[in-house]
């Protein structure tokens, strides 16, 4: 009788103990958002404060339309949801593992990409620049015919630029072969295999002989300094992904030196670097590169077309 008992107390431990008081989506929401600011914890993935992340983790966690809150806010919580719940809300304040890797997904606008720790969660000015086909820098998206996304990653951009270069064939490479298997998983959720190509290259190494009309990067840019003090929630992501020596250009001189031997006549280089712009300016005192406005911020991507750059 013992054991039944036992039995009996362990299915209804979770409608009685300290989770049985959570009974609707918004008790739960309303108990992510205090539990997740009182951890401190850090927004830099995708959302911008404990709420919208509360509402994304909370809506994926149970298969419910990541666009539609408010129906289900007064509908009750069963009591084996709550314990999926509770520990997706102690693995983000506990453990402080970006949402996006407790998602598996990570978007930017309207496109889902598949991510997990082999890849930096996507981030990019790229996105808001490539939505009206990166104008005025190019003249006319449904002309370009091949662009090169180096650094790739996820393979997020080289997608991106695949909707927004029709007529274009895209290289996306990576030294990293796990995030190229990420990449490769992406690229075929959009049908895109036959006009993506996914290689391994370390910067322009893997590349030799091939040209482009468009070069874009968003490539490993972290100082010294900074990566010294990141929160916690970034030092889950690929360290490659993030640090570039001393200055955070070890990458950036790279490209800047290789770059116009892989670009066509009036070819396009465009290079993320975060908050870096003085760092570039300075390490790049003979350069004079645009430096773009996106909503996100400014002086966050440089461009130079292929005669401004050195031989």
């Amino acid at each position: 009788m013992s054991d039944l008992h036992d039995d009996s107390e362990h299915e209804h431990e979770h409608e009685h103990g300290p989770l049985g008081e959570l009974v609707t989506l918004r008790d739960w929401l309303r108990y992510a958002v205090t539990r997740f600011n009182r951890a401190g914890l850090f927004f830099g993935h995708g959302c911008g404060d404990a709420y919208d992340e509360a509402v994304w983790l909370l809506l994926h966690t149970l298969s419910l339309p990541l666009d539609r809150l408010e129906p289900f806010l007064d509908a009750c919580i069963t009591a084996d949801e709550r314990e999926s719940l509770f520990a997706v809300i102690e693995r983000r304040a506990a453990e402080r593992v970006p949402a996006a890797y407790i998602t598996g997904e990570a978007w930017l606008g309207d496109f889902r990409f598949q991510v997990d720790e082999r890849v930096i969660v996507p981030r990019s000015f790229f996105a808001e620049l490539l939505e009206d086909g990166f104008a005025p820098w190019i003249d006319d998206a449904e002309e370009l015919t091949s662009a090169l996304d180096l650094c790739t990653g996820s393979g997020c951009l080289a997608i991106l630029m695949a909707h927004a270069f029709p007529n274009a064939q895209i290289v996306g490479a990576d030294l990293s072969d796990d995030a190229l298997q990420v990449a490769r998983a992406n690229v075929s959720d959009y049908d895109l295999d036959d006009r993506i190509e996914l290689l391994k290259s370390d910067v322009f190494d893997g590349l030799a002989g091939r040209t482009f009309d468009l070069i874009i990067s968003n490539p490993p840019y972290v100082t010294a300094d900074a990566m010294a003090t990141l929160p916690p929630e970034y030092l889950h992501e690929p360290r490659m992904a993030l640090a570039a020596g001393e200055d955070g250009l070890d990458i950036v001189r790279r490209l800047v030196a290789g770059a116009k031997a892989h670009l066509n006549p009036g070819g396009v280089l465009a290079v993320e670097v975060g908050h870096n712009r003085h760092l570039v300016e300075e390490a790049f005192p003979d350069l004079s590169p645009v430096w773009l406005s996106a909503q996100g911020g400014d002086d966050m991507v440089f461009v130079l077309r292929a005669d401004e750059l050195p031989e």
